[in-house]
């Protein structure tokens, strides 16, 4: 089949890709590289634009009428970055997603996957959310996954789409294969920085947090090797028909899935496997949280497990292996000259 992905030059769109290829499907990137990286993009068909530029959107169409699906990844991702910058965030990931949207719905290209994330949940007793947990987005980032997802469920029930909601929980590691990884030249989330420590770019990883009520004081998180992730993926787009029968409301074909490993882990947790990986221990300082921070969610994954027959396999110690075999070849692999 083949597979628009949007963002697919993206750390998670360009595993999905990855995932799509060795399963026998075609994928098609969408992508702007504002933040994506065009050397991910090599082994694939790609057009280089925005999802907002209707004219492109409707070129790839035009080009592989036979498209099955899209996975729907473009999105500004950075918490701290959406509270200084609340305007590029609704703008780039609401606005454009909505057009976006009803293209899909005018051209007759009804099947969905969207990357929604678990940071829309509320901090629930005991940390496990289902996908019936109430929902309270915490930043300008969190608000603008809950509001796209408020506008597909909508569009689902008014126009002709139907989607799959995967609510992503903390994605680690990188392509085993060491295809794609981590991109960004200044990660923000926990394994970029520790792995940024271990290979001497910056002095210190900061512990933002150490007051919340968890187990020792520091936030919980549910940490899914990014590989894992894009398996489920395929998945979702091979079984998408059976799935919206399966779950949905045959007035509103929308289903909204969990992805984690269904293991909560704090941040100190993670550090101390960390180290254990890595051989040393790493310079450690403990500051306030950033903003937007919470003190975090694991998943429920049953839903996955009974829709889409799928469940993470690999542990948060191959994610960190996979992070770090990537960390030192990154640079190799990516021309960050002039950035």
């Amino acid at each position: 089949m083949k597979i628009l992905v949007t963002g697919g030059a993206g750390y998670i769109g360009s595993t999905i890709c990855s995932a799509l290829k060795d399963h026998g499907h075609t994928p098609i990137i969408l992508d702007s590289l504002i933040t994506g990286r065009e050397e991910f993009t090599h082994e694939h068909i790609f057009y280089h634009g925005d999802i907002g530029d209707k004219a492109i959107v409707a070129q790839v169409f035009a080009e592989h009428p036979e498209i099955f699906a899209t996975i729907h990844c473009a999105a500004l991702i950075v918490v701290p970055e959406s509270v200084e910058k609340p305007y590029d965030y609704y703008k780039e990931n609401v606005i454009k997603s909505m057009n976006f949207f009803y293209q899909l719905a005018e051209l007759g290209y009804p099947r969905v996957v969207f990357s929604s994330s678990a940071a829309i949940y509320d901090v629930v007793p005991g940390f496990m959310v289902t996908e019936e947990s109430p929902l309270k987005p915490n930043s300008p980032y969190s608000r603008t996954k809950y509001m796209m997802e408020m506008i597909l469920q909508d569009f689902t029930h008014a126009y002709d789409l139907r989607g799959i909601a995967l609510r992503y929980f903390n994605p680690i590691g990188a392509d085993p294969q060491m295809r794609t990884g981590m991109h960004i030249k200044e990660p923000s989330h926990i394994l970029g920085k520790l792995v940024e420590v271990a290979l001497g770019v910056s002095p210190v990883f900061n512990i933002t947090g150490t007051d919340w009520p968890t187990r020792d004081g520091t936030g919980i998180r549910d940490y899914i090797h990014v590989w894992d992730l894009a398996l489920a993926h395929i998945k979702a787009v091979e079984q998408f028909d059976a799935v919206i029968t399966a779950d949905a409301d045959l007035e509103t074909p929308y289903v909204v899935i969990n992805l984690g490993t269904g293991n909560g882990v704090t941040v100190r947790e993670m550090v101390d496997a960390f180290e254990k990986i890595y051989g040393q221990e790493i310079n450690k300082a403990e500051k306030p949280p950033r903003p937007g921070d919470v003190a975090g969610a694991y998943a429920n994954a049953n839903k996955a497990l009974e829709l889409l027959g799928w469940e993470a396999e690999k542990s948060i110690e191959d994610g960190i292996a996979d992070a770090l075999r990537w960390g030192e070849i990154r640079d190799e692999i990516l021309n960050f000259e002039g950035e």
